[in-house]
């Protein structure tokens, strides 16, 4: 029999309905928020056992928090995720059917790219041969802004990426409709996107960034994981990120910091 759930649990969980994603540092500050708020014990390191107890009771209402990795940063989040709808139809409460095609069609030219993103312009052209109704660029532009405000896109630079929580929240979805197309990241398992590639035509396994990062950490001569090919790119450094410690509950998620990279040179 699954443990009820205390009032500390249902502050959690209120709190991620209210924000549908949550940073994992935001998730560990909330949950001892919770927990001292309601005189619950508290122990730090406890948080996915937490969550698990929440989980237990959200299974017959098929819903799900779920913890992701952003491929931008590497920083993990949690989601509450709605089971039953496992694909673009959770959003048309949201948006009209010309916008969700339009975010369709932004999906098809990410997965599709070699960058794991989308320029803003290539997705300014899709929007003039929309089949529901075509979107000017002015109207275009602020969908787009609309998608990155809701957490279902992230955007720098004018290159569009899928967020977390769209990864998430449609994983399932991705995998059915791109399924020749969706590689996992050889380290982490992770639907992976942005990502670097083995140049072995007999391998091309992906890893995304971050998960570089740490695998090919002080290596000195880095060599893929599977086949044991020297790896030609460019491996990532992470920024080192400074958790700060708030009684805040949290209100917002943040994308937006990328891992730099150093070049490597083949060894003779």
């Amino acid at each position: 029999m699954s443990r009820p759930m205390a009032d500390s649990h249902r502050r959690f969980l209120q709190t991620m309905m209210s924000n549908g994603i949550i940073s994992a540092s935001q998730a560990e500050a909330l949950h001892k928020h919770c927990c001292e708020t309601h005189g619950a014990h508290y122990v730090a390191d406890r948080l996915d056992d937490f969550i698990n107890v929440i989980n237990a009771q959200l299974q017959p209402l098929f819903m799900y928090i779920r913890k992701g990795m952003s491929e931008e940063n590497g920083l993990e989040y949690y989601a509450l995720v709605n089971m039953t709808e496992t694909d673009i139809t959770r959003m048309a409460s949201d948006y009209a059917d010309n916008e969700l095609e339009l975010f369709r069609k932004t999906m098809d030219l990410i997965v599709d790219s070699e960058s794991g993103s989308a320029s803003s312009t290539d997705i300014l052209n899709c929007a003039d041969s929309l089949r529901t109704k075509k979107l000017k660029k002015k109207e275009t532009e602020l969908v787009l802004n609309k998608f990155v405000q809701d957490k279902w896109l992230n955007e720098k630079d004018g290159e569009y990426t899928l967020s977390v929580r769209c990864v998430v929240e449609m994983e399932q979805y991705m995998r059915t409709i791109y399924q020749d197309l969706i590689k996992v990241c050889h380290v982490c398992h992770n639907i992976a996107l942005q990502c670097q590639m083995c140049e072995n035509p007999a391998c091309g396994i992906k890893v995304h960034l971050p998960c570089a990062a740490r695998y090919f950490r002080a290596r000195s001569d880095p060599h893929c994981p599977s086949c044991n090919d020297f790896w030609p790119h460019e491996i990532p450094e992470m920024h080192r990120f400074q958790t700060q410690s708030s009684q805040n509950l949290p209100s917002s998620s943040r994308e937006n910091t990328a891992p730099t990279t150093s070049r490597r040179s083949r060894r003779s």
